[in-house]
């Protein structure tokens, strides 16, 4: 069942909005509001599906009503009912956030459908963030050590905005999860976002790979091809071991930086891009540089932020929830009962030397889960993951 508000000061328009509303469809819980103050009052409290508020009322005007609601639960869909003279206000309101709005008296097609679509478009908000919650589980960041609180701080900080962000630290420590992050709490989160592991892609099809090619610009090219650059248009492109980037790449990568500007191999036409870029890498750039295998010029523009993941080794306290996590994912995975892991083996596994990081974690948490006991003990992972 949908819950609707309806904020009119005025009784009789009052009246008809309800009756026209409520006989459409039996679903739709009508109520009602004589004035602002009213109406926000009732929406602290409850939790509508849609209001529908006039703009010109006593003790609050509409403007200010869904100025205060968007604040509070910013979810809701607002549609404005505006008067002659409310015209060029009603189109203001569209800027600060309502779906749309109805002029007095209301066409009876125009409000129904007005209804039906900012319904629609709320269950498409509530499936949003649902789907966005099941994303979020797929690359959670897990651990409450120092650093990784740090992390998480700066993410929430640098998200909403578009400076692009370098991610360092050694292989296997999660600089993706921290790409991933970055984007899905972005602005840019209904765009795509699109990897590129740079280490994996040869240094002759680099440049093709990130920004296309024309027909017949070198042997294969039998066609016209998009590159990562025009795939990311709107949203994030996570170049990933960065620093294993050809010199040349990196030059059309600073260009694409400087000027949002992109042209595909073999082709002299310029493509305007608007993506984010988000680099992560395990080397040190600084000594790249100084031996002349990165830019220098570049550097500067990728590492406006620059996030540090942490090795394994340097945030042993996270290691036991890291543990338990993977032993209930690997569990759900596997189609077997979870595995507990008692004290001793969890101690002993926080004092190894973990050079693979997170990811070879991973792997000795699935070797104990397939071949250990109900219990993993201290002499389980003596025989199955000695170091």
């Amino acid at each position: 069942m949908s819950k609707i508000l309806i904020i009119e000061d005025e009784a009789a328009i009052r009246r008809v909005l309800v009756k026209i509303i409520s006989e459409e469809n039996d679903s739709y819980q009508v109520e009602e509001a004589v004035d602002g103050l009213d109406g926000l009052e009732k929406i602290q409290k409850e939790d509508y599906d849609l209001v529908l508020c006039d703009i010109k009322m006593p003790k609050m005007d509409g403007v200010e009503v869904l100025e205060k609601t968007k604040k509070i639960k910013p979810e809701i869909p607002m549609v404005m009912i505006s008067g002659h003279g409310d015209l060029d206000t009603a189109v203001n309101t569209m800027r600060l956030g309502a779906f749309d709005y109805i002029s007095k008296p209301p066409d009876l097609n125009r409000l129904l459908n007005t209804v039906r679509n900012a319904l629609d478009r709320k269950e498409l908000v509530i499936e949003n963030k649902r789907l966005k919650k099941k994303v979020s589980k797929k690359y959670e960041m897990i651990g409450e050590s120092d650093a990784i609180s740090h992390i998480k701080e700066m993410i929430e900080k640098v998200a909403i905005t578009d400076a692009r962000v370098l991610i360092t630290g050694p292989n296997g420590t999660g600089k993706e999860l921290v790409a991933h992050w970055l984007h899905e709490k972005s602005n840019r989160t209904k765009a795509p976002m699109i990897e590129v592991n740079c280490a994996a892609i040869p240094s002759e099809l680099i440049e093709s790979e990130l920004f296309g090619h024309v027909k017949g610009s070198f042997t294969g090219a039998n066609k016209d091809r998009a590159g990562k650059f025009e795939a990311a248009n709107g949203g994030t492109i996570f170049l990933d071991e960065i620093g294993d980037m050809s010199l040349s790449a990196q030059a059309k990568v600073l260009r694409a930086l400087q000027e949002n500007i992109i042209s595909r191999v073999g082709s002299d036409k310029d493509i305007k891009v608007n993506v984010r870029v988000v680099a992560a890498t395990n080397k040190n750039l600084k000594i790249e540089i100084a031996e002349g295998r990165f830019r220098e010029d570049l550097y500067h523009r990728l590492a406006v932020i620059l996030i540090d993941v942490p090795s394994l080794n340097d945030r042993r306290e996270d290691i036991p929830l890291l543990i338990n996590f993977f032993a209930s994912k690997i569990s759900d995975e596997q189609g077997i009962a979870k595995k507990s892991f008692d004290k001793s083996a969890t101690k002993l596994l926080q004092g190894y030397d973990w050079t693979g990081n997170i990811r070879e974690l991973r792997n000795v948490v699935e070797r104990l889960i397939i071949l250990g006991e109900s219990e993993i003990t201290k002499n389980d992972v003596k025989l199955f993951a000695s170091k």
